[in-house]
């Protein structure tokens, strides 16, 4: 079991393997920038007073959410947090209904009942994000359940936040997942802020993956902000779990760039910590990389934020657009019809 965070193993681009790693650079950069420029886009339509309610925006944390997503297969099973536009657009959720859904509009993913907290797409195996802090981890574990029964090798991944681990359920998960040898994938993304509380100051062990291992639960920290070691740590960990090996948990390390929500004033964090972290933003770190092994260039670079900037806006466009629910369908999907029988 490593102890260590996994800084990843970066090949060079010569040879075939070198033409491969390029193209994947290109798709994860490509996908944590257009993240970064949806959510930003959400954040200005929060303050114009187009999206309600609460917004939990990815910004920082985006190497998480694409670099695992593009490890796995189409069919894996995901069920996350309520942070969770960023895994959504990382498994090819449609940006349009996502927003949609921000704004609670009709066109959203659930027809706008859902909000920023509650992004669902069964169509994409995305099972849906959880406002109810570790709320979601046995319910991924009733689906990794429902597959080891089918004999299938189809996996659930778990992304919960460092605030879930001192919850009741975040224990019960873990023992039951650890028991059963359930098809699980767990990646805890440590920000380090369970809302405005530090973990040092509530937890006496604040290395996550420890705590795992105390299941017997094959457990790894992982560089959060190098998308390409999340990509290689969740694609060893999905094969490990494939071969019958039971569940793994991967421990991110990152941070967000923003406060825990828009309604948050961030008073409890130093402004010297925030800049330090920024000089690792994921997105910064992989274009480096790129650009010194010759895989990209300005104007490249310059396309791909072009292509961000259209697809956020594209998506506003779209939810502005939409219309909201009707007052008719008020009652719909409260209770299974005689239709859907």
């Amino acid at each position: 079991m490593a102890r260590t965070v996994n800084k990843g193993r970066h090949a060079s681009k010569n040879g075939t393997g070198g033409d491969e790693r390029g193209a994947l650079r290109l798709s994860l950069l490509r996908t944590m920038m257009q993240i970064r420029r949806f959510e930003e886009k959400a954040a200005e339509m929060y303050a114009k007073g187009r999206v309600k309610g609460f917004l939990h925006l990815y910004i920082g944390q985006e190497a998480v959410a694409t670099g695992a997503i593009s490890a796995l297969r189409p069919d894996d099973y995901l069920v996350t947090h309520y942070r969770e536009h960023g895994h959504a657009l990382a498994r090819g959720v449609d940006p349009n209904a996502i927003m949609a859904e921000l704004f609670g509009r009709s066109g959203g993913t659930t027809g706008g009942r859902g909000g920023s907290m509650h992004i669902f797409d069964a169509s994409k195996s995305f099972m849906g994000g959880y406002a109810i802090v570790a709320g979601h981890m046995p319910l991924a574990c009733g689906l990794a359940l429902a597959e080891q029964y089918k004999g299938t090798d189809r996996i659930a991944v778990n992304f919960l936040g460092d605030g879930a681990v001192n919850e009741g359920e975040f224990h019960e998960a873990l023992n039951l997942a650890a028991v059963w040898k359930l098809p699980v994938l767990f990646i805890c993304e440590n920000n380090f802020y369970g809302m405005g509380t530090d973990v040092r100051r509530v937890s006496a062990v604040i290395e996550v993956y420890k705590r795992a291992e105390a299941y017997g639960i094959a457990s790894e920290q992982v560089d959060g902000m190098d998308v390409e070691a999340m990509h290689e740590a969740v694609e060893r960990a999905a094969a490990q779990i494939r071969a019958g090996d039971g569940p793994v948990f991967l421990e991110a390390i990152c941070y967000r760039f923003r406060g825990h929500s828009m309604a948050d004033p961030e008073f409890y964090r130093e402004k010297g910590e925030v800049d330090r972290w920024r000089h690792l933003d994921p997105i910064e770190q992989l274009r480096a990389r790129m650009e010194a092994a010759g895989e990209i260039d300005g104007a490249t670079f310059a396309q791909l934020q072009l292509d961000a900037d259209n697809v956020a806006n594209e998506a506003a466009l779209f939810a502005e657009e939409s219309p909201p629910p009707s007052v008719e369908t008020l009652y719909d999907f409260v209770y299974k019809g005689e239709s859907n029988a």
